[in-house]
């Protein structure tokens, strides 16, 4: 019952809205991310945790935005966002049965959610084109060895191609009215 309730008012919240609280999200996952990555013990992980948390809310919340452009791939690119998330818990209980690298996850994420914002009608194609960037830098990760000798400078185009459309996001959200019209022509469509 909670469940539905909590759908229903997610799914009735203006998408400008949605796109501000996802850059809220987006923002908490770079400030306790970031220190993830540095600090060890208890405080890294409880970063960590958090930074998790906030991408799985920010991926849930990209899935309702996106949905309009194309609702395959929005699943699709929450799918494997989500896989990304779960991958960092699962590795700490060593219950993942292949090593790789989260951010190779990440990386095909973010050149879904490039594609996207490229072909929607409600955000500007630049933040597309940065965020297909950062993927392709995440996707260094593929080959432990390319990712490892090009760190910490890979993570540029990430923070690049994420901070911008985090900032935008908080800024601007979406052009609404650009939105409903494409929701519209998205609903005719199904």
């Amino acid at each position: 019952m909670l469940t539905a309730v909590m759908t229903k008012r997610i799914t009735e919240t203006s998408p400008s809205l949605k796109a501000r609280i996802a850059g809220v999200l987006y923002l908490l996952c770079f400030a306790t991310g970031i220190p993830a990555l540095f600090v060890r013990g208890r405080l890294g992980l409880l970063a960590g945790l958090t930074a998790g948390a906030c991408y799985v809310a920010v991926t849930l919340l990209f899935y309702y935005i996106f949905k309009p452009v194309s609702r395959r791939l929005s699943l699709l690119a929450a799918v494997i966002s989500l896989l990304g998330c779960a991958m960092g818990p699962l590795s700490l209980f060593h219950l993942v049965p292949v090593r790789i690298n989260s951010l190779v996850f990440f990386g095909f994420y973010c050149l879904l959610i490039g594609y996207l914002i490229f072909r929607s009608a409600f955000l500007p194609r630049i933040l597309g084109v940065l965020m297909a960037i950062a993927g392709v830098g995440w996707l260094t990760f593929l080959s432990p060895a390319l990712g490892n000798r090009l760190s910490p400078y890979i993570f540029a185009p990430g923070i690049i191609g994420e901070g911008a459309l985090t900032l935008w996001l908080l800024a601007m959200g979406v052009n609404a009215e650009r939105w409903n019209e494409q929701a519209e022509v998205s609903g005719r469509r199904i």
